[in-house]
């Protein structure tokens, strides 16, 4: 018997098609990055002249534009983690609340739900910086300012009903033995939620908790159209107005927004990959606490 595929293998003319079409993609990609680059070098968009500031310890700008650069990464580090850290927490609160209540209960989570994740995220970062300033609500003795923490409340507000969806699905996604294995040992529902279920779903949803996250660090940029906040992008905005290189500053900029999520990225995966080894070791001393007897089990409990 055949083993199933995905796909139909190419034959000797397909293939020669592919290999012809990637040579050609290849070319015409290649042939635009010339182009592109030829047209900067005739703008003297690699001269030290642009390029100098940022990556020249010599050049007389090279420490004022680091500084303000340092200054925009430990803002947008604060109020990222701040916004990730409400975020998760009330979005956990908001999925637990919509799986317990009933179904007349789950209304007005559904309803908040729905729309705080259909707004855009600027538009409520507009009301947390904003609105909430014209209306009277005072944040400036916070530490942080008024606008940190309207830039705070607006990412939280979008980001906390996506988290919510996301742990529900990771909830709703366990075997319904779990939950019933865990009321059968006299678990209350909550102790189950708590301490069966939510930690399953947090590992299962572990990549989408993560990308989201990394959402949430990016979107403290979206304060650069709103206010004066000196975050990473609104601090390289200084700079290029006033170097007058704004290629070079916002090539540098895209490379540390990559570098910060890059390194988010690869701290998830070394969580994931923690919790998988102790998974398993759990398991294995589960098993073997099951091995030995009732009683050995009643005690270790």
């Amino acid at each position: 018997m055949s083993e199933p595929v995905l796909y139909d293998a190419q034959g000797p003319r397909a293939r020669r098609r592919t290999l012809i079409g990637t040579v050609v993609g290849v070319l015409l990609l290649a042939l635009l990055v010339f182009v592109v680059v030829r047209r900067l070098d005739d703008r003297d968009q690699f001269s030290m002249e642009k390029w100098g500031p940022l990556i020249d310890p010599s050049n007389e700008a090279f420490d004022a534009v680091w500084r303000l650069i340092r200054e925009g990464i430990v803002n947008t580090l604060k109020a990222a983690a701040v916004a990730m850290v409400l975020s998760v927490v009330l979005g956990t609160l908001i999925a637990v609340a919509r799986l317990s209540l009933g179904r007349v209960g789950r209304i007005p989570l559904i309803g908040l739900v729905e729309l705080f994740r259909g707004l855009p995220v600027v538009v409520l970062v507009y009301f947390g910086v904003r609105v909430l300033d014209d209306v009277g609500v005072d944040l400036s003795g916070l530490p942080g300012g008024q606008v940190f923490w309207g830039l705070v409340i607006g990412l939280t507000a979008y980001n906390m009903v996506v988290f919510a969806e996301v742990i529900r699905a990771g909830v709703a996604s366990l075997p319904r033995g779990q939950r019933e294995g865990a009321l059968a040992t006299g678990l209350t529902n909550g102790q189950t939620m708590r301490i069966v279920l939510l930690p399953q779903a947090f590992r299962v949803m572990l990549p989408a908790i993560i990308s989201q996250l990394v959402v949430v660090l990016k979107d403290t940029s979206l304060v650069t159209f709103v206010a004066n906040f000196d975050e990473l992008l609104s601090q390289g905005e200084s700079i290029q107005r006033n170097l007058d290189n704004p290629i070079q500053v916002f090539v540098v900029i895209a490379v540390l927004y990559i570098a910060i999520n890059y390194t988010l990225g690869r701290l998830a995966q070394f969580i994931q990959a923690r919790q998988a080894r102790s998974g398993r070791v759990s398991g294995t001393t589960v098993a073997t606490a099951a091995a030995t007897g009732p009683a050995h089990v009643g005690q270790g409990a």
